[in-house]
């Protein structure tokens, strides 16, 4: 670093306890799907962990088709330069 500082996450055991904790997280809440009911209009939104792993699923394609989408619209670094 230029400025010589250290941040929290510059210290690799924090970023690995930044990462157990998400995990953890998310487990809990997965965990949660035991004991809330869901009054759910359709039988496969009932199965269990069905909405985890639609949001999962559902940022895997976002995230995917931004990527392609970058491709058909980038521009060259010297676009308006010229």
């Amino acid at each position: 670093m230029p400025d010589g500082n250290k941040y929290w996450l510059d210290r690799p055991e924090n970023v690995a306890r930044l990462y157990r904790g998400l995990w953890a997280l998310g487990a809990a809440l997965v965990l949660t799907d035991l004991v809330v009911h869901r009054h759910e209009d359709f039988g496969f939104a009932g199965w269990f962990g069905f909405h985890g792993v639609y949001g999962f699923v559902g940022i895997v394609v976002l995230v995917l088709a931004a990527k392609a989408l970058r491709r058909a619209v980038m521009r060259a670094e010297d676009y308006y330069e010229r």
